[in-house]
């Protein structure tokens, strides 16, 4: 057999990701907030783009109402302004001076009027170390004993728990243990309760000790028992301590109402608000959608700039090359946004188009639905509609919920069509919002519940969607 180099000639059709395709990708998953940041970023690198602030038909109204103007009024002379009023001699300027020096208060043209800002009247949100700090300061310690207690301060973590050994602590300061202790005993006095505690049991016990009770049943709870604690095993504590379960259910009153995490009042992080993508409205019998644009810097090309390259005779061909290269970049994002913001409308008009019976009567009608079905319907590829549905959401009748929210896998039914499994989550919860507290159900009676109601589900999904839920299962559910 014969091996040789040939040549050959073929024809193909492939995509090219063009740097404009890749942007409009990119734009398609980015958030609200992340597209505003991109959009201010662009607006200070590019000098061709810039935010639209007044409409260019009012402009050109002015401009023509300017223009119009009658040539007598343009070229009237301004008459100057002169002050012809005169004081009369019968003015009583004895009593003027006298009202004018009273001692009430003085009112100055320079005074405001204007309520001052709200933000005045909130103080800042005080820290776990600077409550601690300020309560260190006035107990009077001596300048060593002092720095031990700022060290130990510094060393809390978020839950008011102490992070370093009482020997690092010492080797730290120079100091002897006896003393850190002393310090360390002093500051587990101040608020809040059960603070610089090593231990939960630790935290637990110097809460108690605060509230001045003397429960020994209590204390060996949670310094033997906790375990049992946690799985509402109220026989074994019993049956350990040789008490009555009516004696562990008192203490375990007491114990609940303890604060396992000292610092968390003190937490300094800031919720994170949603501010939706998408405004769905019903409107008689049909729904509105209103794209949220508020934040969104509207932008056009830069008319300067636009009018400089079309002149182009004074304008060396480097910057007329680098002013046309800026242009069309701002042009490829102004249309990618716009694309963008059709591209959400279209795929929330299908989702409501797939969820009506949702947005009329609430979760417990969700239908499935996957991804597949949307790019169907508006054409468009699956890729495309899971970049839309990320990090969007829609404010609806029924609440604020993400885009992913509306797609969900199928429960099979007995009779009928098959059910969301979001749905089936909320019958879960619900059944379990109502349960028994004394004889809380398991997942195999929730499971035979629910397929009494024609609803196909094994025990372990049954236990996998309660833990989506974050509820615990039935022997800890159980009141003790």
């Amino acid at each position: 057999m014969e091996l040789g180099l040939q040549q050959n000639l073929t024809l193909t059709q492939q995509l090219v990701m063009t740097p404009q395709l890749q942007q409009a990708i990119k734009l398609l998953q980015l958030s609200r907030l992340e597209l505003a940041d991109m959009i201010q970023q662009e607006m200070e690198q590019n000098p061709a783009l810039e935010e639209k602030v007044t409409d260019d038909t009012s402009d050109k109204n002015i401009t023509a109402q300017e223009g119009d103007a009658p040539e007598s009024e343009a070229e009237a002379p301004v008459k100057e302004v002169t002050i012809e009023e005169q004081v009369g001699s019968d003015v009583d300027w004895e009593n003027y001076i006298n009202e004018y020096n009273s001692t009430g208060r003085v009112y100055m043209e320079s005074e405001s009027t204007e309520a001052p800002n709200f933000e005045a009247f909130t103080s800042e949100k005080k820290t776990l170390e600077q409550h601690l700090e300020w309560q260190l300061m006035l107990s009077g310690l001596d300048d060593d004993r002092e720095a031990i207690g700022n060290l130990i301060i510094g060393n809390l973590n978020r839950d008011g728990y102490l992070c370093m050994e009482v020997e690092e602590i010492a080797a730290a300061t120079e100091s002897d243990v006896e003393v850190v202790e002393d310090v360390l005993s002093l500051l587990q006095t101040f608020d809040p309760p059960g603070v610089c505690a090593r231990t939960l049991t630790e935290t637990l016990l110097i809460q108690v000790r605060q509230l001045g009770i003397e429960n020994p049943v209590i204390e060996a709870i949670i310094t033997s028992h906790l375990k049992n604690l946690e799985n509402r095993n109220s026989k074994k504590i019993a049956k350990a301590l040789k008490i009555s379960v009516d004696d562990v259910r008192a203490a375990v009153n007491v114990i609940q109402y303890l604060e396992p995490k000292p610092g968390r009042k003190f937490a300094t992080e800031e919720p994170a608000y949603i501010t939706p993508d998408i405004y769905v409205y019903k409107v008689d019998d049909d729904f509105k959608i209103v794209m949220n644009d508020d934040g969104l810097p509207k932008l056009r090309i830069s008319r300067f700039y636009r009018e400089a390259v079309a002149d182009g005779k004074k304008i060396p061909k480097e910057t007329k090359a680098y002013l046309n290269e800026k242009m069309q970049s701002a042009s490829w994002l102004i249309k990618s946004i716009h694309q963008r913001q059709k591209t959400i409308y279209l795929v929330m008009e299908s989702i409501i188009k797939f969820q009506r019976e949702f947005f009329e009567k609430g979760i417990a009608y969700l239908r499935p639905l996957i991804l597949k079905d949307i790019a169907e319907d508006i054409e468009m590829h699956e890729s495309t509609i899971s970049r839309v549905t990320t990090n969007k959401y829609a404010y609806t009748p029924q609440g604020l919920f993400e885009l992913k929210y509306f797609f969900n896998s199928s429960i099979e039914r007995t009779g009928g069509a098959s059910m969301a499994s979001a749905s089936v989550k909320e019958r879960i919860r619900q059944m379990i919002e109502n349960e028994d507290p004394n004889a809380p159900l398991s997942d195999d009676k929730i499971a035979a519940i629910l397929q009494e109601s024609d609803i196909q589900i094994a025990r372990r999904t049954v236990a996998k969607y309660r833990k989506v839920l974050n509820i615990l299962p039935s022997n800890k559910r159980k009141q003790l």
